[in-house]
């Protein structure tokens, strides 16, 4: 079995590539759940409901958010009678996201999703990080914002000079998973609201140390490929380039895949880790993204 740690953009697109290539009964797949939060009355779990999309092939992977072809009868409607929404939730999407809630109310989270993986047909496992309700604020120069605000309302626009969030209990199996895994592949994910909630998990970072860990980097020169991830890193003095990613990863990290643009930073990381694998993480098509899981899987003692 291996154990993908994955947010909503950056791993998805692996997820897609990684599907192809592996049996997908032989993935489990750990999701963030940091910026889960209730939405018009129904809960929105954007990572999971992206990875649930993405390992069923309905997902809108142009926005890397909803499903493909949707409509918007009720976000319109809900605008027209003067109940704007600040997430533009789909109505099939919407469905996911109303049975979500009614089957938490008797089941929690995991077992939902669950539930909801299985009447979509996907054989890989999908656990949430934590059935637990997260907090998390983004400290700018506009104030203390709520995560959906600063990145919808305010299009990640304000500088940011902190990022604080709450520490939940890790959800029934994520420590297992990983224990019981052949190998771990953390995502290309932001590292800061995306994977280091899962690795602040009780148990989680020692489950990584006794596994083969390999991670992809979500950086690429002194940027994130998408997302506030780089604003993020800044904030809290972590250097904007794969070795800084490198260095949150350094207790457990086995192989570190970085883009060929970075290829001059290979020594540095190399102080890091032992093993750094240099290749095209560019995911624009379903070509580079089979590639770059291969490189990975292959990759694996």
């Amino acid at each position: 079995m291996i154990t993908v740690l994955s947010g909503g953009t950056g791993t998805p697109k692996l997820l897609q590539g990684l599907k192809e290539i592996v049996d997908p009964e032989e993935l489990t797949i750990i999701v963030n759940t940091l910026e889960n939060d209730y939405f018009s009355g129904v809960y929105v779990s954007a990572d999971i409901d992206t990875v649930l999309y993405t390992m069923s092939d309905i997902i809108n992977d142009e926005l890397w958010y909803g499903v493909k072809g949707d409509t918007f009868v009720t976000n319109e409607r809900l605008n027209e009678i003067g109940c704007p929404e600040l997430l533009r939730i789909g109505d099939i999407d919407r469905a996911t996201k109303i049975q979500k809630t009614q089957l938490m109310e008797k089941y929690g989270l995991t077992k939902a999703v669950e539930i909801q993986a299985e009447k979509m047909g996907i054989t890989s496992k999908i656990i949430p990080m934590s059935d637990e309700n997260s907090d998390i604020k983004i400290i700018t120069d506009m104030g203390e914002l709520e995560f959906h605000d600063f990145l919808i309302k305010h299009q990640s626009q304000p500088e940011v000079l902190d990022v604080k969030f709450s520490k939940v209990a890790p959800a029934p199996g994520v420590v297992e998973a990983i224990k019981n895994s052949e190998a771990v592949i953390i995502g290309p994910s932001n590292p800061i609201t995306s994977i280091s909630p899962i690795l602040s998990l009780d148990g989680v970072n020692d489950a990584l140390k006794e596994t083969y860990v390999v991670a992809v980097s979500p950086i690429i020169g002194s940027d994130s490929v998408s997302g506030p991830a780089s604003k993020f890193m800044k904030a809290l003095d972590i250097e904007v380039s794969s070795i800084g990613v490198a260095s949150l990863y350094e207790t457990f990290l086995d192989n570190f895949v970085i883009d060929n643009e970075d290829i001059d930073k290979k020594q540095q990381i190399n102080q890091i880790v032992n093993k750094v694998t240099i290749t095209n993480t560019i995911m624009n098509n379903l070509g580079a993204k089979k590639n770059l899981a291969q490189i990975i899987i292959d990759s694996i003692p």
